[in-house]
């Protein structure tokens, strides 16, 4: 069900972009940042789901899955849905000035949408974007998770507005049995799935170390966390992402 409507929600903060990593701080650099808002409750969804696992396997890429609840009503309510997600991708839509809200949905980098289903739009729209700008690193040290976002003399964020640094905790794969609505009977596979997301600092140029406790990443059950430093608009609603970073848990932890 591919429904380009506006569905209005409402948002608070924006989002950001990160470099991966794994148990300690890694060279490989984050390029993008791919989020997918999709639906249990939404017949077009899985093949977008499908193309984010794809994206989710590569190192510069940080690609998470935020299901929206809005589909609920269709006679399944999603499981895995949370209605930030919803107000994200509203405030996202309010940010552009389109209004563009569906599943699936794909942002690219907090400021370009495509279908999330459409690949090769995905790729062109990577293709065309320069790499994220700001160096974020992040590494598991012990019982904490240590953020460092270098600073950036050259790009000047005005004082009455900021960047914010995220943190997005998630599964790296959810399988969800489905019983009724449009996908009745499938058992359907998800991948970076934000169970939690949430501001951790602010960020006006200069570089900014945070130290996370490693105990809320346990009681999250979370097996990936990833940083995202996001830029907002005028109207405080969720703009660029500027960088970001992510581990994901190995064996050892």
């Amino acid at each position: 069900m591919f429904v380009p409507k506006s569905i209005w929600i409402v948002l608070a903060f924006g989002l950001s972009v990160m470099p991966a990593l794994s148990a300690s701080a890694s060279d490989t650099k984050v390029t993008a940042v791919l989020e997918l808002f999709t639906s249990q409750g939404c017949a077009s969804c899985p093949p977008a789901d499908e193309v984010l696992e794809d994206f989710s396997k590569r190192d510069d890429i940080v690609a998470l899955s935020l299901p929206v609840d809005y589909w609920d009503y269709l006679g399944w309510k999603d499981t895995l849905a949370s209605h930030e997600f919803t107000d994200r991708q509203k405030a996202y839509a309010n940010a552009r000035g389109d209004r563009q809200i569906y599943t699936p949905q794909m942002i690219v980098n907090g400021t370009t949408h495509v279908v999330g289903s459409d690949r090769t739009a995905i790729e062109a729209v990577l293709k065309s974007k320069p790499p994220l700008a700001i160096p974020v690193q992040m590494e598991m040290v012990r019982d904490a998770i240590h953020v460092r976002v270098s600073e950036s003399p050259g790009l000047s964020i005005p004082q009455e507005r900021k960047a914010t640094i995220w943190l997005a905790l998630y599964k790296r794969q959810v399988a969800v049995p489905v019983r009724t609505g449009e996908n009745q009977d499938r058992t359907l596979q998800y991948y970076n799935v934000v169970t939690k997301l949430r501001p951790i600092a602010m960020w006006r140029g200069d570089a900014v170390d945070v130290d996370l406790p490693m105990s809320e990443y346990h009681q999250a059950n979370a097996d990936g966390c990833a940083i995202l430093l996001q830029s907002e608009t005028a109207n405080g609603e969720p703009g660029e992402i500027l960088g970001a970073a992510f581990s994901e848990k190995g064996a050892e932890w």
